[in-house]
């Protein structure tokens, strides 16, 4: 039998005994939760979580409920996790989660919790998927005589949906983001306006309402609308139709832009989260000349399309569904903030917060802890360092850190929140404003556990506790013993955390379905890395299994975290994890080398830095530019130009002396070809990949400078070649691949050359950094105090032997300057400068096709730009986008693509004239990249570029580029 490997011995998370009934105290064993027996009805890295942290409290006699949307429909997504639980009698399975509709909803209600009692569960957890704060789902497991391991059906109700937690956060004195939370009600009022109407409304629908509240002619027109709605909703009706609600939210929307000109706004659909079911509109008004009321108009008419967008994603078009939707201020160049809140229904504490502001299409791609201590630290760092202006800045986060901490738990208290919750908020410098409470636990909840732990401590004997380092585990102790528990005293575990989102997306950050995993490298030491198991290869041959990134769900594969002392610590060791994690398969694409530059960004221009939520999309445009750029540069035809320009140098020199002039071109040129593959394959991976270029120039951003156009640099190029190796995780191993490393003869004339300049430094007992006095004694025939006059000139020889043709490396930087890549930075305050161009729409949709070109096509036909659900009109019930015989212009909408949960709404790239659609079916048809959907006639013909002509472009672009490394 093969060996078999223990894949998570080296996580920090995970392996401790959790188990509080082998406790020699009375008090902390009754606590033991290993009675409990939960049914996990979750899918993801929460799941395998789940299943462990269950294993280490002791609990044996858990469950877990299978999608078969993951199982069946894609072949080869089966869960990873039944390489652990391979009892078949504790695995269910259900066609999917939560159902397309209402009624698919309560039966799949009802059938979860009909296989918790058939199989003798008696508590539920859901994760953190929609179930997880599902209002009528929790009530309908409390009703059965089930535990919900989350928050209650009474917190769920005032905190989950995002209008109810709006209303108590005014009640309790929390800060809102401007905007309104009742279009429902103000769309119910539209249509029956006074308290005759609607009470006549109450009688003809025969809904079930309170008497008092009907008979009491104090209670406002609004608290009324609002009562009759909800009596609506137990019933299963409408009473307003989508259009009336659609047309309401457009006259809101026009208030709002009146009333903030030159703003954006933001529709939220109450029972959203994780990205879904939010839509911004209103960027033309931040670019207008004038914002006139036609304007606005055109603005806000954009409104309805998106409503229905937003029921459409979060499944509240029903007949009967609660389709309220907020209408908010959309608060620019903010950071999204949150804080993670845990209370027992009496308590409730405060456990510092993260920062999420980096994230696309409203989903977080990267995580970072804010703490007291860790912020105290950091001020104390940047006082030392002499930065004032940085010291500023961070004793305002300190700050807000603290009035949000505090509204947190005084909001947890106020809702009996009694389990795991997050209180999200948005920053504006110094003001911050809360958003909504997502009444579940969070993907990046580890973030908040590498930061602190929470010690439970007996009422009656300091000296009697407890430990808890997981909040799964703490929730599962709350669902168990309730009110019992005390309120725990949180302990500092490490100084900072990151955590960075492993998705299936491409280049531009666009979801990319269907791929599969073929290789995976191991976690490195320290890394915690949440996979749901994908990389527990099989138990019993030791051997990598193949997995199928489905579309059905989310596009996130793993979760990447690391923890340090301090933020740039965690930031370094993530960096290091990135750079060794080894992931290959078929159509596969993922954010791994977007994370990689993007980390590396923040470490060389300031862990601290404050990026709004408003950072990636410029950032991708920056990056859009550099793989613009790269292409028109060959590095092989640049070193094949450079050794002309040795030669003709050599010729130059030895112009009167044939036979030394021959003998220098051909050591010149053996020097050079030995230099070939150690120049130019490093050179070929960065400018293949704009992610990498951009992580190594922002590495290398203090190492050279310009003079006149030309490079000039700051540090030994060849220093800096064998740490570009080390970056692109190509340095020397002689167990990897070739393909994959420097090679060992390349790896020869490196180290060769780093021992000589190591020598060098130690004769002249100068620093590493000394390069520039090197050089300017190297440029000098005469010999220094202790080399004679033959050895120096020796020294002088190697030494332009070793630095000839590494300068081919500073055309990169040329690229960083063409594209004024640096223009994107930190100021002092360490507020991130955006320059204005990378805001530009335009241009950002032009950059995202450079990071991933449309998939081929023909003049006459439109294709899919990715795989996923194809929909041809935007909600049932709507007319086709376009029909046969339609012409479009450019622009306007074609159809939806939904590919993991988002729905993308295509747009024509071009003017032109539908001649047939080649779609069957036409909804919720699986479709693949590059599939033609429309055979077309286009208003303009194309005319194709000649491939030979882009040649002589790119080589004449490279010897430009190279005149300026060439001195």
């Amino acid at each position: 039998m093969a060996k078999k490997v223990d894949y998570y011995k080296k996580n920090p998370l995970i392996h401790r005994d959790r188990r509080l009934s082998k406790s020699s105290s009375k008090w902390v064993r009754s606590f033991s939760c290993e009675d409990l027996r939960p049914l996990i009805v979750c899918r993801g890295p929460i799941r395998k979580e789940a299943m462990d942290v269950y294993e280490e409290m002791g609990i044996n006699h858990y469950g877990i409920l299978l999608s078969e949307k993951d199982s069946i429909v894609y072949p080869n997504a089966l869960a990873p996790e039944l390489r652990q639980l391979t009892d078949p009698s504790r695995v269910h399975r259900v066609p999917d989660y939560t159902g397309a509709s209402k009624e698919e909803r309560v039966e799949r209600i009802n059938q979860i919790i009909q296989i918790a009692k058939d199989n003798n569960y008696d508590s539920i957890f859901a994760g953190y998927g929609f179930m997880a704060e599902d209002e009528e789902f929790v009530a309908a497991i409390e009703k059965a005589g089930l535990n919900f391991i989350g928050p209650n059906s009474i917190t769920q109700a005032r905190a989950g949906k995002k209008d109810e937690a709006k209303r108590t956060a005014l009640e309790v004195n929390v800060s809102v983001t401007p905007g309104i939370d009742d279009v429902t009600v103000r769309t119910l009022l539209k249509k029956h306006p006074t308290r005759e109407s609607l009470l006549a409304l109450v009688k003809s629908e025969g809904l079930s309402c309170d008497e008092k509240i009907l008979g009491d002619s104090k209670v406002s027109l609004e608290s009324l609308a609002n009562h009759i709605l909800f009596a609506s909703y137990a019933k299963g009706i409408d009473l307003f139709s989508i259009d009336e609600l659609c047309a309401q939210v457009q006259v809101e929307v026009t208030e709002m832009f009146r009333k903030y000109p030159r703003s954006r706004v933001r529709l939220k659909a109450i029972g959203g989260g994780g990205g879904k079911g939010q839509r911004i509109l209103g960027a033309s008004l931040l670019v207008a000349k004038e914002v006139t009321e036609e304007a606005i108009a055109k603005a806000a008419a954009e409104a309805p399309g998106l409503v229905r967008e937003v029921l459409n994603e979060v499944k509240a078009n029903g007949v009967g569904d609660n389709k309220n939707v907020l209408v908010e201020l959309n608060i620019e160049q903010t950071r999204h903030n949150e804080i993670q809140l845990l209370g027992n229904g009496e308590w409730c504490v405060s456990l510092g917060g993260r920062d999420c502001s980096v994230q696309m299409h409203e989903q977080k791609l990267l995580e970072v802890s804010v703490t007291k201590e860790g912020l105290e630290a950091a001020i104390e760092r940047a006082r030392a360092a002499g930065n004032e202006k940085e010291v500023k800045s961070l004793q305002n986060d300190l700050t807000i850190l603290g009035r949000m901490e505090e509204e947190g738990a005084r909001f947890g208290q106020a809702v009996g929140l009694d389990s795991a919750s997050t209180f999200e908020c948005i920053v504006d410098r110094d003001r911050h404003y809360f958003m909504e409470v997502n009444t579940r636990i969070q993907v990046e909840h580890r973030v908040t556990e590498l930061c602190y732990s929470l010690k439970f401590t007996n009422p009656d004997d300091p000296n009697d506790f407890f430990v808890v380092e997981s909040l799964v585990e703490a929730m599962a102790l709350l669902a168990r013993h309730k009110k019992r528990v005390p309120k725990p005293e949180r302990i500092k575990r490490f100084g900072a955390s990151a955590e960075a989102r492993l998705n299936a997306t491409d280049a531009s950050l666009s979801p990319h379905a269907g791929g599969i995993i073929r290789y995976w490298s191991p976690p490195i030491e320290g890394e915690v890395r949440d996979d749901q198991g994908i990389c527990l290869n099989n138990p019993d041959t030791d051997v990598f299994m193949t997995y199928t990134v489905a579309g059905a769900y989310d596009s996130n594969i793993a979760l990447l975290l690391t923890k340090g002392e301090n933020r740039l610590e965690s930031y370094q060791y993530l960096s290091r994890v990135l750079r060794k994690t080894k992931l290959r398969g078929t159509n596969l694409a993922t954010n791994l080398q977007f994370h990689y530059g993007l980390v590396n960004w923040f470490i060389a221009n300031g862990v601290n830095s404050k990026p709004t939520t408003r950072f990636v999309v410029p950032y991708l445009t920056l990056v859009g530019t550099l793989k613009e750029e790269a292409n028109k540069l060959d590095p092989v035809t640049a070193f094949l130009q450079m050794k002309k320009h040795y030669a003709a140098r050599i010729g130059e020199m030895f112009a009167d002396e044939p036979e030394a002039q021959a003998a220098e071109l051909k050591n010149i040129s053996n020097i050079l070809d030995r230099k070939g593959t150690l120049l130019t394959r490093p050179m070929e991976v960065l400018l293949d990949d704009p992610h990498l270029l951009a992580g190594w120039l922002s590495l290398n951003k203090d190492n050279f400078r310009l003079e006149g156009g030309r490079v000039v640099w700051l540090r030994n190029p060849l220093v800096i070649l064998d740490e570009t190796y080390e970056y692109l995780n190509m340095s020397y191993d002689p167990k990897a691949p070739a393909a994959e490393i420097i090679w060992d003869h390349d790896n020869k004339v490196l180290q060769d050359a780093l021992a000589f300049y190591s020598e060098l430094r130690k004769r002249l007992k100068l620093g590493k950094e000394d390069f520039f006095k090197i050089n300017e004694l190297l440029q000098s025939e005469k010999a220094p105090k202790g080399f004679d006059d033959s050895t120096w000139q020796q020294v002088r020889s190697a030494h332009f032997g070793y630095e000839a043709g590494v300068e081919i490396l500073g055309t990169l930087f040329l690229i960083g300057d063409r594209t004024k890549f640096y223009d994107f930075c930190v100021d002092e305050d360490m507020d991130i400068i955006i320059p204005e161009h990378l805001n530009d729409p335009d241009l950002q949709a032009r950059m995202k096709k450079i990071l991933v070109p449309p998939p081929a096509t023909k003049a006459d036909e439109i294709v899919s730009p990715c795989g996923g659900m194809y929909y041809a009109q935007e909600a049932p019930g709507m007319p086709q986008f376009i029909k046969e015989g339609d012409h479009f212009e450019k622009g306007q909408p074609l159809f939806i693509i939904e590919v993991m949960k988002m729905f993308n709404k295509i747009t024509a790239p071009f003017s032109g004239t539908v001649d047939k659609i080649l779609i069957e079916g036409g909804e919720g048809v699986i479709v693949t990249k590059g599939q033609p959907l429309f055979k077309i006639t286009p208003d303009e013909k194309f005319v194709e570029v000649d491939p030979k002509e882009l040649e002589k472009q790119r080589r004449e672009c490279t010897i430009e580029y190279l005149k300026a490394v060439l001195s």
